[in-house]
């Protein structure tokens, strides 16, 4: 330290004044030598020379500690700047990782980067604690170290100790900041979500009486506030749904969770011969005459690249000849069960005029099996067939309640229209993994069996992500002019859109209570079309008696009815276009992502 400090007083120029001075001594002990007084003068010289180093040497020390710091806080803030940032971030998406995984089965894990904002959040809380908690503690461990090390240690080593010490500390320091600041961001924007999807139900009443839609939506205060202020309260905030929108639709896409373990083609005959004389062999190929459609399976191991099969197709055929994707799998969602004393019948929840209710109609329902041998149900015209893989112990809860729903008929339920004839295409199963699930498979091979069953509508109360083959197949159905409707899925304001519902060609709809208010848990988008009765809805229970459910699937029946009544009456072409028109306008003025056009009517 001794060393430093000369050769800071050199560079300075403050230890040639020293020398100066004691040339000045060395001229005053020659003259008084020359006088015969040389022992005084060098006991003089001896005392100025050691007063001088000694405050040579403390000013040295001074001097040192302050370029000590400064070349420590530069070097610790150039390393913190290239380290910490990256450590910290990465930690900090670790932790809101774990904090942001939902239980139960309406919102799976969330996943991956933790997006725009909170890295935004990160690197600014980095850059202000980078700044400020290293200098401050770089120069805490910089002044301990040189107090310590003062003597003996060169200027190399007191940096190396301190260096060490500080970067250590400003990690911790940032990082436990950065990660506070990073959950404490997406909890507000999950504790806002939560208030406001989390409204009681009001107590039971007609959704719509004889002279009601006015009555609920305008004659009474209270209704009319919460109707008219449905979109402000329970709208999540633009920046909250941005956040987990994106955290969520890395989930939805992920083909390892959503898939099951095949590639798909769909086309024409011709282009599976064109492709049978390029090599291709497939698993199974199946006939879709209805749709004029062939379908063909093959296997996809795990190492397997949809893209490069979808490109490998289209150089022989062409992209607009065939269709690739992924064999995808659906579901109908947990119901949100109420008490069965609670719940609303389908004939309560909406008035249908008795001159349009005994109307025979012919509607077309993709589901689970049905109980036919429920009470409600023996004397119901149900027609099913299955597409699982599976033929034994499938699941029936979801397709009775939805069959219930339309043609109940007993003293204990009665059905939306229960002469109608239902068309029942049974596509779950129950998988080990997953749950009860449906694939597109089946559900293309359902939609084929419809048409040629020439329904009126196709009822679809499941959920899933987007699939090519699913998308054209139902854009063919369309074309023919049956109307495909399906549910817009239980899985929160906040969450992607889900398909087949968010299709264009797809009427989407979404639930409310009995007093126009939009269900806690059903999904939000520029997508929904309708909103209808969905909330503490009665139905049949599979293996009898009787139990109440609330869900977006089920309010799709009331749709599908209505879309039946208007076909079956003939009097407008586009049946869909009376459907929106007739809508009873629900929260923000015009179509707005909670109710779409508006409450289900009949007019």
């Amino acid at each position: 330290m001794r060393q430093q400090s000369i050769h800071h007083l050199l560079r300075s120029g403050r230890w040639a004044r020293c020398i100066a001075m004691l040339w000045l001594l060395v001229g005053v002990g020659s003259a008084s030598a020359q006088l015969g007084e040389q022992n005084l003068t060098d006991a003089l010289r001896d005392l100025l020379q050691q007063q001088a180093e000694d405050e040579a040497a403390e000013e040295a020390e001074d001097a040192a500690e302050d370029e000590t710091e400064s070349e420590l806080e530069q070097s610790i803030k150039d390393l913190i700047d290239e380290q910490t940032e990256d450590d910290a971030v990465e930690d900090a998406e670790e932790s809101v990782e774990d904090d942001l995984t939902f239980g139960g089965g309406e919102q799976d894990t969330v996943e991956e980067d933790v997006t725009e904002q909170v890295e935004e959040t990160v690197e600014d809380e980095v850059a202000e604690e980078t700044n400020s908690g290293a200098e401050e503690a770089a120069g805490d461990v910089a002044e301990d170290e040189v107090e310590e090390q003062i003597d003996g240690q060169s200027e190399q080593q007191l940096v190396d100790v301190a260096e060490e010490g500080a970067e250590t500390e400003v990690e911790e320091q940032v990082e436990e900041s950065v990660v506070t600041a990073a959950e404490d961001a997406v909890a507000d924007e999950v504790e806002e979500s939560d208030v406001a999807s989390s409204e009681e139900e009001l107590p039971d009443s007609s959704l719509l009486p004889d002279e009601g839609a006015e009555e609920v939506v305008a004659g009474d205060d209270d209704a009319a506030g919460a109707v008219s202020g449905g979109a402000n309260e329970e709208r999540i905030g633009a920046e909250g749904d941005e956040l987990l929108e994106s955290l969520e639709a890395g989930l939805s896409d992920d083909d390892a969770r959503i898939h099951l373990g095949q590639w798909l083609v769909m086309a024409e005959s011709p282009v599976f011969e064109e492709l049978s004389r390029e090599g291709y062999v497939f698993d199974s190929v199946t006939d879709l005459p209805s749709l004029g459609l062939r379908l063909a399976e093959v296997s996809a191991p795990a190492s397997f690249d949809i893209s490069a099969a979808r490109e490998g197709i289209y150089d022989v055929v062409g992209s607009d000849r065939a269709e690739v994707d992924l064999n995808h799998f659906y579901t109908a969602g947990v119901p949100d069960a109420s008490p069965v004393d609670a719940g609303i019948s389908p004939r309560e929840a909406l008035d249908i005029p008795a001159a349009l209710a005994d109307k025979v109609l012919r509607i077309g329902v993709i589901d689970s099996e049905v109980d036919v041998s429920h009470a409600s149900l023996l004397n119901a015209d149900i027609n099913t067939k299955r597409f699982t893989r599976a033929s034994e112990n499938l699941p029936n809860f979801h397709g009775t309640a939805i069959a219930s729903l339309f043609v109940a008929n007993d003293e204990n339920l009665v059905g939306l229209v229960p002469n109608s004839t239902l068309y029942s295409a049974a596509v779950f199963e129950t998988d080990a993994d997953k749950g009860e699930i449906a694939s597109t498979v089946s559900l293309v091979k359902s939609l084929d069996w419809l048409l040629q069953a020439d329904v009126d509508v196709i009822n679809l109360s499941l959920t899933g992500p987007p699939n090519r083959l699913l998308e054209v197949a139902i854009n063919k159905v369309s074309r023919t002019g049956v109307v495909v409707l399906a549910a817009a899925g239980n899985d929160g304001p906040m969450a992607t859109p889900r398909y087949p519902a968010a299709y264009s060609s797809v009427v989407a709809v979404t639930a409310v209570d009995s007093r126009g208010r939009a269900f806690r848990l059903a999904n939000r988008g520029d997508y929904l079309a309708l909103a209808a009765p969905g909330v503490n809805l009665r139905h049949a229970l599979a293996g009898g008696g009787y139990t109440t459910s609330s869900g977006t699937s089920f309010a799709v029946p009331f749709v599908s009815t209505v879309v039946a009544l208007f076909k079956q009456d003939g009097a407008d072409d586009d049946v869909v276009a009376r459907l929106y028109a007739s809508a009873l306008d629900l929260g923000e003025p015009g179509r707005d992502e909670v109710y779409g056009y508006g409450l289900l009517t009949i007019q």
